[in-house]
């Protein structure tokens, strides 16, 4: 299994495991719930996340998502993966404790 990931707000993380389901603002906003493979979650976080408290990292079994997930290019060019669904509790794998001592540490 290649994990892919999802930066994710504690509360937010907790309320949606108790609603049963996973919806992150963007699914409204923009179309989609962001996600990054292992090697975009440190540098996704110092961009986005640098000031954020709170976060957990939602590692994500792909293959267990029915829904419409596709790699887009971002506006570096980059592929990111992008998820056209709300996220099925069932297909996070495991939730890591996301703060700055967690990000230098993981590869």
């Amino acid at each position: 299994m290649t994990s892919i990931f999802h930066i994710a707000d504690g509360q937010a993380w907790h309320q949606a495991v108790t609603a049963g389901r996973y919806i992150h603002e963007s699914l409204d906003t923009e179309g989609f719930i962001h996600l990054s493979s292992r090697d975009q979650v440190v540098a996704t976080t110092a961009k986005y996340y640098s000031e954020a408290v709170g976060l957990v990292l939602l590692e994500v079994d792909p293959a267990t998502i029915d829904a419409d997930l596709r790699w887009e290019q971002s506006t570096n060019g980059e592929l990111f993966p992008h998820l056209y669904s709300d996220l099925p509790l069932s297909s996070v794998v495991t939730v890591h404790r996301w703060d700055k001592s967690a990000q230098r540490t993981f590869s």
